[in-house]
């Protein structure tokens, strides 16, 4: 072979490879593009998918399906009655579209004039509706949850920056906080096919406080009669003197009494019986087994909240203890209690809201043990509870404290008499209405 004929069969060699790898190209990018086109395809059917799943209700969605299989059937088997049927189905799917058209930009605010009521009072909510833009909209129906319901009214069409008002009430049947919003308008057809929904993310919540009922001056007496009494507990910076005795390490100097130092030729220092200060233990057991219905829980609370919120309006120092819970995967009770805030009567009627009955929590002498390994300067506590807990219960509960420490224990029953009993060391009251609260505390001081 020449080099001539060499150099053909190599350029007809490269040309045929060019051709191939041009083919190549083309099929590769056909392919990619099939593939990106198949994906935007896939991702747009999904998109109009969740946007009909948005808008269709459960009715839109049976009266389709009756709809098109109304059409299948009329034209194949001839039915004149399956078309009539699905071309009125067809007309209501067309209203419905219409009722959707139009721009939802409105502004809604949530308010609450008074955030925290009293059980069995009506709360108002002030919900106001704006148009900001520069065009009218149409009107709408605006839907406001409240807890497990739902709030709804009437909103007409609204001019540019015109803005729709409307307060409700809210009753207040039972304590809880209770999450009020957010507002959502809502663009509906009158058969229900098709609905529109626009959220605002604001959200309010309404506390709804326990019942109390007012103890003037914590009335039980045991506290002022506690207050300010001798123990015989020693100190040596306090008011009731007791002795002298001689001056040890760690003594501050300022104790030293110098006149009995200059009689005896030896340091002596002063030595006092510490007096006793009313510090206040409320314990309220959140276990299901110490109740026997919701009314006995709701009774313990309000008479429990009572005591509590005297106590701090009087500036006393009070621990509001409850029954801590124990996680489902726990395979032993939680041995330990927590602490509500104490600091205003408002954050503890706040803290009180949110408690509610645990199968999983300590009962009241458990309560009453952790409790008292934590507030070991605590000279008088309440114990409260439901009819359940015995009063072998309640004794024992009492000797979980130390000594010198005055128990109270309250058990709620709805619709009982009021008593009052004394069992060993521990005084129990028994209530049948928040109002025997007062009553029942008097009789323990005066007994």
């Amino acid at each position: 072979m020449s080099l001539d004929q060499h150099s053909e069969t190599t350029e007809l060699d490269n040309a045929r490879t060019r051709i191939v790898g041009a083919r190549d190209g083309r099929l590769a990018d056909s392919i990619v593009a099939t593939v990106r086109g198949w994906r935007a395809f896939a991702d747009g059917c999904s998109r109009i998918w969740l946007a009909v799943r948005r808008v269709v209700t459960v009715a839109g969605v049976c009266v389709a399906v009756v709809t098109i299989a109304a059409f299948v059937v009329g034209y194949v088997a001839g039915w004149s009655e399956a078309l009539v049927f699905a071309w009125v189905g067809a007309a209501l799917f067309v209203v419905a579209v219409l009722y959707q058209l139009g721009f939802v930009a409105y502004r809604a605010v949530l308010h609450l004039p008074n955030p925290r009521v009293m059980v069995g009072v009506s709360a108002p909510v002030d919900v106001v509706v704006s148009n900001p833009t520069k065009r009218g909209l149409l009107s709408a129906r605006i839907e406001v949850p409240v807890g497990d319901g739902v709030a709804e009214f009437a909103m007409p069409g609204l001019r540019p920056g015109a803005e729709f008002r409307d307060v409700f009430l809210v009753p207040t049947t039972r304590r809880g906080v209770v999450t009020i919003g957010p507002v959502r308008s809502v663009r509906a057809d009158p058969v229900g096919l098709l609905r529109r929904e626009t959220d605002w993310q604001e959200t309010a919540e309404l506390f709804v406080h326990p019942a109390t009922v007012a103890i003037p001056g914590m009335s039980s007496g045991l506290v002022r009669d506690l207050e300010g009494s001798s123990t015989k507990d020693l100190t040596t910076s306090d008011i009731s003197f007791h002795a002298l005795r001689e001056y040890a390490m760690g003594d501050e100097r300022r104790h030293i009494h110098w006149r009995s130092t200059a009689k005896t030729g030896a340091f002596m220092v002063r030595q006092y019986e510490q007096t006793r200060r009313s510090n206040l233990m409320v314990a309220l057991s959140l276990a299901e087994a110490d109740f026997a219905s919701e009314d006995e829980f709701e009774l313990a609370v309000s008479a429990a909240a009572s005591i509590g919120v005297r106590a701090v309006r009087d500036g006393r120092s009070v621990a509001f203890i409850v029954s801590e819970r124990t996680p489902d995967f726990a395979r032993k009770p939680v041995f330990d209690v927590r602490e509500l805030d104490t600091v205003t009567p408002t954050r503890l009627l706040d803290a009180l809201c949110r408690v509610d009955l645990v199968s999983a929590a300590l009962r009241i002498p458990d309560v009453a043990r952790v409790a008292a390994d934590k507030a070991l300067d605590v000279s008088v506590a309440y114990l409260v509870c439901g009819s359940t807990v015995t009063s072998a219960h309640l004794r024992h509960a009492a000797t979980m404290f130390h000594a010198g420490v005055e128990v109270v224990a309250v058990r709620c029953v709805p619709g009982d008499l009021p008593g009052l009993r004394r069992v060993g060391d521990v005084s129990i009251l028994t209530i049948g209405y928040l109002d025997d609260l007062r009553s029942s505390l008097a009789k323990a001081s005066a007994a």
